[in-house]
């Protein structure tokens, strides 16, 4: 899910966030740099199911410190595996900007509440894209940690959202599929006019 602009739409991969100030030049180009590694709409790796991980080496916290560096440049707050062309299931995310990146393997969505929240979501792999997505509010999350280790999240609000956004990517599910068919045909035309623009033209 990602962090945007005031003019443009809100990564994770990703969530409609609090607006920040435009940003400086050098941050402005890192951020363009790490969203041409991240995948975009079409790519047929967003449409594909994540494998389970069942190493847990130094490639695969490598893997999971990069992704997290590359999910802070781009300005996001969540970022899957197959947004950046690996087939694992792998996920972090970050939803407050001072705090500690978090790792998921092989998350399993356990529980989620029946009280349910429409809330606009955005993805750096659909650029310019900005569509209501209803979600639980509260969910329950068993994964592991980079090293192995069981991880129990309880997790409410923003935080259960960006979480249900990034597992969704891990199973080839996208905002566009979340959201009315008005939505959808107003996200593709906003895709169609991105595609055509070059990277960083409304950033």
């Amino acid at each position: 899910m990602a962090h945007e602009e005031p003019s443009e739409v809100a990564e994770p991969s990703e969530v409609a966030e609090p607006e920040h100030a435009p940003l400086d030049p050098e941050t402005r180009a890192l951020r363009d740099a790490a969203l041409r590694l991240v995948r975009k709409h079409g790519d047929p790796v967003l449409r594909s199911r994540a494998l389970a991980v069942d190493r847990f080496d130094d490639t695969l916290r490598d893997q999971v410190r990069r992704m997290g560096q590359l999910m802070h440049e781009a300005l996001g707050i969540g970022l899957a595996a197959t947004q950046v062309g690996l087939m694992n299931r792998v996920l972090v995310y970050r939803v407050e900007a001072d705090g500690p990146i978090a790792a998921l393997v092989n998350p399993l969505l356990e529980w989620s509440g029946e009280e349910r929240e429409a809330m606009e979501e955005g993805c750096l792999s659909l650029p310019g894209v900005l569509v209501e997505v209803e979600r639980p509010v509260h969910v329950r999350v068993r994964a592991q940690d980079e090293r192995g280790e069981g991880i129990l999240i309880e997790a409410s609000g923003l935080e259960a959202r960006v979480i249900q956004h990034e597992i969704d990517h891990l199973d080839g599910v996208l905002i566009l599929d979340r959201t009315t068919r008005e939505q959808r045909k107003e996200a593709m035309r906003t895709l169609r006019e991105s595609a055509a623009a070059p990277l960083g033209a409304s950033a």
